[in-house]
Parts: C-alpha cells; sequence; structure tokens
C-alpha cells in the first residue's frame, strides 16, 4: 500500500503534463479547431476511460446480438497488437496475428455482419460503405478517446470494483482522460458488477457518477455459459465441484473471472499474461507440463475466448498433445431486470437518426 501512495506522488508530475497534453486536445475538439466527422448512418460507439478491463468486447457482442437480426450491423476495431497495418475486413479462416484477437473472435461467432479493423475509425467507415452500401448501423469498438469521429450514440463502461471516479491519470493511474470527460457519454454501464448489487449500492455509485440529466445509468454483470473445447465448439462440459482447473489468460484484470471459478470448482491455477499477450512456443509448452504434472484427479485447462484466438495459432502442437483446453463464453446481462430499458434506448436512437 505505502509503495503504491508513493508510486503516485512519484508520477504526479506527469500525469499532470500528460493531463495537460490531453486537456488541450478535447478543448481543440470543443472549439472546433480540431473537427470531429459525422456520418448520415447510425455509429455507436462502445469505450471506457480507463486503460482496459471494462468489458468492451462482452458489450460489443451484446449490441451485435440485439441488432443483428433486424439490422445489417458492421463493427471497426483497431486490432490491437495485430502484425499487419491499414484497414482490413476480418474473414474466419484469418488468425489473431494479422487482424487482432477480438476482431477474430466477432467474426468467427456472428458471420454474418461485417468486421473491419483500421488505424483509422474516420477511415474505416466510407470503406465499409463502399463494400457494403447496405450497412444500416456500424459500432466502434474501444472508441471513447477517438474524437474525430462524432458518434450518434456514445456508451462508456467503468468498472464496478474500479470505477472512474476513484481513478486517476495516467502514468499515476489507469485513466486516459480527466474524469470529466464522462460528460461526453449518452449511456454510462457499470459493468463487471457482482451477481447481486442492492439498491442502495445502486444508489451510492450512481451518486458518485453524478451523472448529467441527459445521460441514463445502467448495471451489468457477466453470465458465463457452459465451456467448451477451443477447437471444436460442440463439445461442451460443465463446471463441477470436485473440478480443478489450470486458467491460462491474457486479460486486463482476471479477478473477475478468478472469483467466479473458485465458485464454481475444487481448486484454480492460474498462467496470467498481460492482455493480448501473444504466447511463445515455451509458453505453450509450459501451460502442457504444468497441466501434465498437477496431480489432480478431474483437471482441465480453461481459457476465454479472446486468449483462445491467440492460442490458436499453436493448434496443432496442443491437438498432438491432446490437450484439454476449453473457451469460456460469456454474456452480458443487466442488473434491476433494465436490460429491456438499455435495448430501448438503442432502439429509440437508431429509430430517432436523422441522416
Amino acid at each position: 500500500m505505502i509503495q503504491n501512495v508513493l508510486f503516485k506522488i512519484l508520477m504526479a508530475p506527469f500525469s499532470l503534463l500528460y493531463g495537460v497534453g490531453v486537456g488541450l486536445r478535447n478543448y481543440f475538439y470543443k472549439t472546433g479547431l480540431l473537427k470531429s466527422i459525422s456520418f448520415n448512418l447510425p455509429v455507436i460507439s462502445v469505450g471506457n476511460l480507463s486503460v482496459g478491463g471494462a468489458g468492451k468486447t462482452p458489450h460489443i457482442e451484446y449490441l451485435i446480438r440485439l441488432l443483428k437480426d433486424y439490422l445489417n450491423v458492421a463493427t471497426i476495431s483497431r486490432g490491437y497488437k495485430r502484425k499487419t497495418k491499414g484497414f482490413m475486413f476480418v474473414q474466419p479462416n484469418m488468425n489473431a496475428e494479422s487482424v487482432g484477437d477480438e476482431p477474430l473472435q466477432f467474426k468467427r461467432k456472428f458471420q454474418d455482419i461485417v468486421v473491419t479493423v483500421s488505424e483509422s475509425r474516420t477511415f474505416a467507415v466510407p470503406e465499409i460503405v463502399g463494400e457494403h452500401p447496405n450497412t444500416q448501423v456500424v459500432l466502434l469498438d474501444d472508441a471513447f478517446q477517438h474524437r474525430s469521429i462524432k458518434p450518434g450514440l456514445n456508451i462508456l463502461l467503468t468498472e464496478f470494483s474500479k470505477p472512474f471516479t476513484k481513478d486517476y491519470l495516467l502514468p499515476s493511474g489507469r485513466l486516459r482522460e480527466w474524469r470529466s470527460a464522462y460528460q461526453r457519454a449518452d449511456v454510462i454501464v457499470v459493468s463487471k458488477c457482482p451477481k447481486e448489487v442492492s439498491p442502495e449500492e445502486k444508489e451510492r455509485v450512481i451518486k458518485d457518477i453524478a451523472p448529467l440529466e441527459s445521460q441514463k445509468v445502467f448495471f451489468s454483470y457477466y453470465d458465463y455459459d457452459h465451456p467448451y473445447y477451443s477447437f471444436n465448439s460442440r463439445y461442451r462440459l460443465k463446471l463441477e465441484p470436485d473440478m480443478s482447473v489450470l486458467l491460462i489468460c491474457a486479460i486486463a484484470r482476471a479477478d473477475y473471472l478468478v472469483e467466479y471459478l473458485e465458485e464454481k470448482v475444487e481448486n484454480v491455477r492460474v498462467l496470467e499474461y498481460e492482455d493480448h499477450h501473444f504466447y511463445s512456443k515455451y509458453e505453450v509448452a509450459n501451460l502442457q507440463s504444468t497441466f501434465e504434472k498437477w496431480d489432480a484427479p478431474k483437471k482441465l485447462i480453461l481459457t476465454t475466448e479472446k486468449d483462445a484466438m491467440r492460442l490458436e495459432l499453436h493448434q496443432q502442437f496442443l491437438r498432438e498433445n491432446k490437450t484439454p483446453i476449453f473457451s469460456l463464453p460469456v454474456k452480458v446481462k443487466f442488473h434491476f431486470d433494465e436490460g429491456e430499458a438499455f435495448d430501448q434506448e438503442v432502439k429509440d436512437f437508431l429509430l430517432g437518426f436523422r441522416e
């Protein structure tokens, strides 16, 4: 604790300099010195103020499920840590190195939608419309700070256990912008909530956020489904109290997932890496070795769907060694029976959209 406080004190001058730069950039957009582009089709942005971990991917998937049966949906992601550059349409037969793990996950799960990667969202939208002129809505992944596009609906995520209201600017904390930037959001979702949230806790969080009158606040949590074999989703199993799970993951924070597993199985061991980490041959071999040496009668390897996209690069090794590696699917649900209200916010935006 003392080291953490000391670090924040030492980093405070750098956070101030960073904050001045971010503040000037936002001021230029506010005054019109820098221009935000609007498009003649609905654009929905999902992002956060902090660095990673708020659950953008599951919330994008929630929107895809909500809209894909009625509208022609396209998504734009940066394709973080991919080894390619420029604009690309994502295809199911691509790999995480070429397009990034999250976009590949979107395309594999929802093959009837348009999934793209691009460093420039402003360039990507015309490219999508040019190739797919029937596109009716664009979802921007992790674009809250991407001010060059003005989304019609701006959804901001903040974690229940690590809200932006208790955080600090980089590098002292995890904030990409000053806390006041939350005012740009149309909808605020308090994500990764525990399974039970009392009305008193809800009011406390809302009071802490202090939303504008025009802003709606919702509370979401993860609902995990039965794991499936990572290389063939037809094979599923149920987590049992007598199981032992070796979890391998490279996500921003694994706490929420580990807590869930500890409630479901007897033992949990974790091999954790930095977010979006590409596993080396040595690390995959170490995974296999650790699993084989673990003296547990009923054991399996578990990972996230996002990690499975990167572990697939070692599919031949894992198959040859008959490694029982399973992916844990997750969906977003809303507390206080407010899922329909959230859906209606999205629908109202789309129905009221004017070119």
